[in-house]
């Protein structure tokens, strides 16, 4: 609380306890999955990490809440009701991320980056899973041994790209220098027993050029702060493994000042002032405070040797900024968009601005995202072309955006989705109709035997569940669906003054100029009983341009049909134009009002019997016969 009181000035310090007290009853003294502390240990210290970034109440409450739908008596309901729905939100995103950590998850890194800002369509999600990252690094010792290389390679390959990439430079130099060692231990021993070798030729040098130089810019009426700095290992191993070089001392950035000034002017200015008393290198100069980087990092950068202070041939890389290009080259776009003063309402964490952020991660290409290896993304590029879900056990389901819960019975297995009953989301029963979110947790509830229906396909997004669920019903229902199309195309023909099909089917014995054989034909009158292709659409390619017209009618005039004289019925799930009687069983069609339920019955002839829903004809029917019909 101390350490957030420093960074988070305006604070609901009764809200923040109340989250504090909500994880320790549900955590209680569960222990980490990949740590050796307890829950309520971890999500507070990685808390008060996330706090260096002036951090809004919401994000802090969810980076404590990070762990809580682990817990089986714990709900996204629960959480909204407590905090709200941004808390809820963050939740959800910040615990489906956990699985990249854990989950046997085998997609490449390009994909890895995409489920990481495709989830993160809030800026404070990304943020808070850094911080977990960095903090698992942090305390590598405690990590346990089973996950520990995978955290290391994630470090370097996912997070700390993406880092670098929002800026956040603070947060990818601790996450490369805490993985390095664990992913490349051969290497690292080798470069650090370089920078041994030259750290004995050179000597401590660094903190008495700073001084020097801090006091030569004072004594020139510029109040600078001067930070000098020793390259990365694991930036050192990047650039020798680029370069193809053995000896880091052909390095030319290897050493670094930072000088932090007050002013824009004060920049230009002790430019000069550096280009007077060292030798510059004119082509490495680059004036990133007039033409920023894509991630708005501003500073002048020189290359210069024979600074006061410094070793005779060492060359050393100046950035020269001021205090709030520095704020946001530490902190990236947390400096621009979580409010240090507080000032902003937290909204401005998602709408415009994440167009921004798509901006930056997507449409730049050191991230890589998207081709291996780096590029660009195309232009049309959308961030949220796809949504990622939770089975129970913690599997990652990746579904098209718009997904429902029978796209994610099927992407799981045919079967399970044929046997689809209804689904659990959060806990809670929801339509087959649902569309699905980030993070949702989805469970399945099944019959015992296969039940599907034809309606089903118009609540499927995914084109492979749509095709499996087409597959069933073509080799299941072959039977019925062959009366219905032998109908359907009876009745086209019919108005065109063609003969019927015979027994062979003749008419349908060449399509588009190909001999069809008996099994060919009758799939194509499957396919048309299923609504899958219309019939004049399967007559034009059969007769090839010579198909008849349809025949006019011999009435002088063209008569508008009243209300009365329309369809009076609705035909759910039924193809298009399929042929219905009303039974005369229980007298269906009744005079206006009409107050009864119907029900459909497809009948072996190839029809649709209309009964009332009480009717006792149908008390036995098989469900799969049975359609929905209601009063148009």
């Amino acid at each position: 609380m101390e350490a957030i009181r420093r960074q988070v000035p305006v604070l609901d310090e009764e809200r923040l306890k109340k989250a504090q007290k909500f994880i320790k009853q549900t955590y209680g003294d569960r222990q980490c999955q990949l740590m050796t502390m307890t829950l309520t240990r971890q999500a507070s210290e990685v808390a008060g990490l996330l706090s260096e970034f002036c951090p809004d109440e919401d994000a802090l409450i969810a980076c404590l809440l990070q762990h809580a739908l682990k817990v089986p008596d714990c709900s996204l309901q629960q959480i909204k009701d407590l905090f709200g729905r941004n808390v809820r939100d963050i939740v959800s995103r910040i615990h489906l991320l956990s699985h990249l950590h854990t989950s046997d998850w085998r997609k490449s890194v390009d994909d890895m980056k995409i489920m990481l800002v495709s989830v993160s369509d809030d800026i404070r999600v990304l943020l808070i899973a850094l911080a977990v990252q960095s903090y698992l690094m942090e305390h590598l010792s405690d990590v346990r041994p089973e996950f520990r290389t995978r955290l290391a390679r994630q470090s370097l390959q996912l997070f700390a790209p993406v880092a670098a990439r929002l800026g956040i430079y603070a947060l990818k130099y601790r996450l490369e220098r805490h993985a390095f060692p664990e992913c490349y231990l051969t290497d690292s021993v080798h470069i650090d027993g370089q920078l041994k070798l030259l750290h004995e030729e050179y000597g401590s040098f660094l903190p008495g050029m700073s001084g020097q130089l801090q006091a030569f810019l004072k004594k020139e009426g510029i109040g600078a702060e001067v930070i000098a700095r020793e390259k990365q290992p694991y930036s050192i191993f990047q650039k020798m493994s680029v370069k193809s070089l053995s000896d880091l001392q052909k390095i030319t950035d290897l050493f670094a000042v930072r000088v932090v000034v007050p002013t824009i002017p004060d920049c230009y200015q002790t430019l000069g002032l550096l280009h007077r008393i060292a030798t510059p290198f004119s082509h490495r100069f680059k004036d990133y405070i007039s033409f920023p980087k894509p991630n708005g990092y501003q500073s002048l950068h020189t290359c210069l040797i024979g600074l006061p202070g410094s070793p005779k041939n060492a060359m050393m890389e100046v950035q020269i900024r001021t205090f709030e290009m520095h704020r946001k080259a530490e902190y990236g776009v947390a400096a621009h968009w979580l409010y240090k003063e507080q000032k902003r309402d937290s909204r401005v964490m998602r709408g415009a601005e994440n167009m921004q952020l798509t901006d930056i991660l997507f449409k730049q290409q050191s991230v890589g995202i998207g081709k291996p290896g780096g590029g660009n993304q195309p232009a049309d590029f959308k961030l949220a072309d796809h949504i990622y879900v939770l089975t129970p056990r913690g599997d990652i389901i990746e579904l098209p955006e718009g997904g429902t819960p029978l796209d994610f019975a099927f992407v799981l297995h045919t079967d399970l989705g044929l046997r689809f009953k209804a689904a659990r989301v959060n806990g809670g029963i929801v339509p087959i109709s649902h569309k699905l979110e980030n993070g949702d947790v989805v469970e399945v509830l099944t019959h015992k035997n296969p039940r599907p229906a034809l309606q089903w396909l118009e609540e499927m997004v995914t084109p492979s569940a749509r095709s499996k669920l087409k597959t069933y019903f073509f080799a299941h229902n072959r039977p019925q669906f062959l009366l219905q199309g032998r109908e359907a195309i009876n009745a086209e023909l019919k108005t065109r003054g063609l003969p019927k099909l015979d027994n062979d089917l003749s008419a349908l014995a060449s399509f588009d100029g190909k001999e069809q054989s008996m099994k060919e034909r009758e799939d194509l009158i499957v396919k048309v009983g299923m609504g899958s292709v219309r019939t004049s659409a399967v007559l034009r390619h059969v007769f090839s341009g010579s198909l008849p017209e349809k025949r006019q009618r011999n009435s002088p005039a063209k008569k508008t049909l009243t209300k009365k004289e329309k369809e009076p019925v609705v035909l759910e799930g039924a193809p298009t134009g399929m042929p219905y009687r009303f039974a005369k069983c229980c007298n269906a069609q009744a005079a206006d009002p009409r107050p009864e339920k119907l029900v459909g019955v497809v009948s072996r002839s190839g029809h649709i019997s209309i009964h009332k829903d009480k009717c006792r004809m149908v008390r036995g029917i098989n469900p799969q016969r049975r359609i929905k019909v209601r009063w148009a």
